[in-house]
């Protein structure tokens, strides 16, 4: 998995580390209940002005709700969500400075681009002349311009996205909800389009919230990312830190491939352990600095590009073990090694296909080593 930065490392964004700054959403032990079901529970979160915020997590996991609550659409059973510290609990979804920008569009297909754009500004009657130039302004932001006066059946499926961003924009929300805003469009235009988000989102200073299932999308746009399971908030933090420093299995599961070796701590000693995990292998070297006991069952996980293939037993490594290429995924400019070892299990190594593949250094069936230092993988206490 490729991680884009969003944010310039000499302009870092980080509010929730500064505890002068106050949210601009809070959920204060928000639960939502639909009959017996608990959808949401007893979450508290913060969400700050500027940011772009990614819930992410697979279908049921809540994130849905969260949004609708946000949007006004569901009230929560228990708890408080406040905006610009105003409970909104009472404020209906038409009163309330949030836009919401659905998966379909819901574009008006009798109404031209600028009249849907104009839409939601007439309804609030505003004065005509500056109805014409916030729309105007809104064409030239998602650069389309030139497509006023068409028809949205005469856009494809990315002007069609642009023009739902625009409209949901023009009445200058505080809060922009985008609920799976790209998945309708195909890969490459996705990954175009939320560039395009990003700067969109960074040139107007707006607060964006996704809810998304991609895990790219969500590593890629957002500068903090709520991963949830079960109606509960499982880990919150910026894209690097979901990925290199996953809080628990879940996460480190569910965000990319990852290698997961189940074991016991045999030792410990200042900031590193020992994994003892299968009968035969010699117990992997782990750096660790939160302190754990010897006897712990533990689990390390590794991400495939931080394990290096060799033919050769490599020397001065921290950690090393033999197996089988049991199979192999090509996807262009990577190469993904599905290793069999001693004890049966498969472990994913990853490389760049630095030469064409008729060339490649390892075939099926092949004999080699696997190699990583002992700060690549995570220790996942139980």
């Amino acid at each position: 998995m490729n991680i884009s930065p969003n944010k310039k490392p000499s302009a870092r964004f980080a509010p929730w580390d500064d505890p002068a700054q106050k949210p601009l959403v809070r959920f204060g032990n928000v639960t939502k209940r639909f009959g017996s079901f608990t959808a949401i529970d007893n979450i508290s979160l913060d969400i700050y002005e500027r940011e772009f915020f990614a819930l992410l997590g697979p279908s049921g996991c809540g994130k849905t709700t969260m949004m609708r609550m946000l949007a006004g659409f569901e009230k929560p059973s228990e708890g408080t969500i406040s905006l610009g510290g105003e409970d909104i609990a009472d404020i209906p979804p038409y009163k309330r400075p949030v836009n919401m920008m659905f998966q379909s569009y819901a574009l008006f297909p009798h109404m031209t681009v600028e009249a849907n754009i104009a839409f939601g500004l007439k309804q609030d009657k505003w004065p005509k002349q500056q109805i014409s130039e916030r729309v105007e302004e809104m064409l030239s932001l998602v650069q389309l311009t030139k497509f006023a006066k068409r028809k949205p059946h005469q856009l494809s499926g990315g002007q069609r996205q642009r023009v739902a961003l625009a409209r949901s924009l023009a009445k200058k929300p505080k809060l922009l909800l985008l609920d799976e805003p790209l998945g309708a469009l195909d890969k490459k235009l996705r990954e175009k389009t939320q560039f395009e988000l990003m700067d969109i989102q960074e040139k107007l200073g707006m607060t964006f919230v996704i809810v998304t299932h991609d895990q790219e999308e969500a590593m890629t746009v957002a500068s903090r990312i709520a991963v949830m399971d079960d109606g509960k908030l499982i880990q919150v933090a910026t894209p690097e830190v979901i990925y290199e420093y996953p809080n628990c299995r879940y996460v480190a599961d569910f965000i990319g491939d990852v290698n997961l070796v189940e074991g016991r701590i045999s030792t410990t000693a200042e900031e590193m352990v020992k994994l003892s995990w299968a009968e035969g292998q010699g117990d992997i070297d782990i750096s660790y600095k939160n302190g754990c006991s010897a006897g712990e069952n533990a689990c390390l996980a590794i991400r495939p590009e931080k394990v290096h293939v060799t033919r050769e037993e490599p020397q001065d490594v921290d950690n090393k073990i033999r197996g089988v290429i049991h199979d192999i995924a090509y996807i262009g400019n990577l190469s993904t090694y599905y290793v069999k070892l001693g004890n049966g299990q498969i472990f994913r190594a990853q490389e760049s296909n630095r030469r064409r593949l008729a060339n490649r250094e390892f075939t099926w069936d092949d004999q080699v080593w696997l190699s990583w230092r002992n700060t690549a993988g995570v220790l996942l206490q139980k």
